[in-house]
């Protein structure tokens, strides 16, 4: 049966909650179907502002077979363009990033300007004309220092999220940021094994010692919590309301994004594993009377989830390989003012997350490889504590119920 089919017919009556049929996860078809249905139609995140700070830095990104690059023009726009010549499509960026004059092909040195347009090549015909030659752009947008691209000829419409995340990133100063450490991590796994993960922490406390100094296994949306922790909460939620910081979820983003202030455990002050700031300089607005802000959790649909705290930001970036590959980038990025050594210690900073990133990167792998075998058969979520899976799961089923052939 042709993949586009199949993949209808086992969603026709997947139930909410439970996890994918096999091939989802697996096939190679299937996979083709996330990139062209999931990933292409919406906006994804590829990156931030701040990693092309001057004209003509470069980042590349790779989703599946599509190759983008992101540069930032001579007029100061941050602009994104498939990442294939117009002469023969060889790629033209080779590395993750990079800083040119202009972008030249390594295979016959044709090159383009900065804002895509085509600059010119050796031995062309005379009636060649280079205006029909610029670079296949891709769209682009910045919100809030974060870079979002589209594949599809006309994206969806981005200004809601920007609209909802502002408030709650305003105090942050997200402008003003730099990328102390990023990290690059290819996970032997499905995409979705790998956001399914993140949206639940059911495992956490069983997997992630560090990361549990700061958070409760019941932070995710729709997990229950104890009194006490309801009582500690309300009384972090009360400082933050006299100080006017916006903390309450959104729900005008539905399943595809979200963004939720909620605080850390143990009086924490970042992610850090003693719960002890990550860097003395704060953020934005923020001073020292206000560190214990906890953190916001942004979700963006269909590849990131991210931790903005008082004295840093944690991003995380899905960019999927292949049915069984995933690659993620995580950066830590800090006040661009702050100094490594005086302000902030890289191995303080980083720890937490480099150690949950491998457990999860071990979990998820041992996910995959049990999907694969012939016993397995699509569970269901625990109501109380993966209720961010089972949305997650909702909303990539209604992308492709809305866009695979009947």
């Amino acid at each position: 049966m042709d993949a586009a089919l199949a993949a209808r017919s086992l969603l026709e009556d997947h139930p909410y909650g439970w996890s994918l049929p096999q091939p989802f996860y697996v096939d190679d078809d299937f996979f083709a179907l996330d990139m062209e249905h999931v990933f292409a139609p919406n906006w994804v995140f590829v990156g931030h502002t701040c990693e092309v700070p001057m004209p003509g830095d470069w980042l590349r990104v790779d989703l599946g077979v599509d190759s983008v690059v992101v540069v930032r023009g001579t007029d100061g726009e941050v602009r994104a363009f498939f990442n294939t010549c117009r002469h023969r499509g060889s790629l033209i960026c080779l590395e993750a990033a990079g800083h040119a004059r202009r972008l030249t092909c390594p295979y016959h040195r044709w090159t383009y300007n900065l804002d895509g347009s085509f600059a010119g090549a050796r031995y062309l015909g005379d009636d060649f004309d280079g205006s029909d030659f610029g670079l296949q752009p891709v769209h682009c947008q910045a919100v809030a220092g974060y870079v979002f691209i589209c594949l599809a000829d006309e994206p969806p419409d981005l200004e809601p999220f920007a609209e909802g995340v502002a408030p709650f990133l305003a105090p942050h100063g997200m402008d003003e940021l730099k990328v102390a450490y990023s990290e690059r991590l290819v996970e032997n796994c499905n995409w979705k094994l790998v956001m399914e993960n993140n949206r639940e922490c059911y495992h956490c406390v069983g997997a992630h010692p560090e990361l549990m100094v700061v958070i409760d296994e019941f932070d995710g949306p729709g997990s229950k919590v104890t009194p006490s922790e309801v009582e500690a909460k309300a009384r972090t939620v009360a400082a933050w309301d006299a100080a006017d910081i916006v903390h309450t979820q959104t729900t005008a983003g539905g399943n595809e994004w979200r963004a939720v202030r909620i605080p850390f455990v143990n009086d924490a002050a970042a992610m850090t594993i003693d719960g002890s700031p990550a860097c003395a300089r704060v953020l934005g607005t923020i001073d020292d009377s206000m560190r214990s802000l906890g953190s916001v959790r942004l979700l963006h649909l269909p590849n990131t989830w991210n931790h903005v705290q008082s004295d840093h930001v944690l991003s995380f970036s899905v960019l999927p390989i292949s049915a069984g590959e995933t690659l993620l980038i995580t950066r830590w990025l800090v006040h661009r003012d702050a100094v490594e050594g005086i302000d902030y210690d890289l191995e303080h900073l980083t720890r937490v997350w480099k150690a949950t990133n491998r457990q999860d990167a071990t979990l998820a792998e041992q996910n995959q490889r049990g999907i694969r075998t012939r016993g397995y058969r699509p569970g269901p979520y625990a109501p109380a504590i993966e209720a961010g899976t089972a949305d997650f799961t909702a909303w990539y089923a209604e992308q492709l119920r809305r866009r695979l052939p009947r």
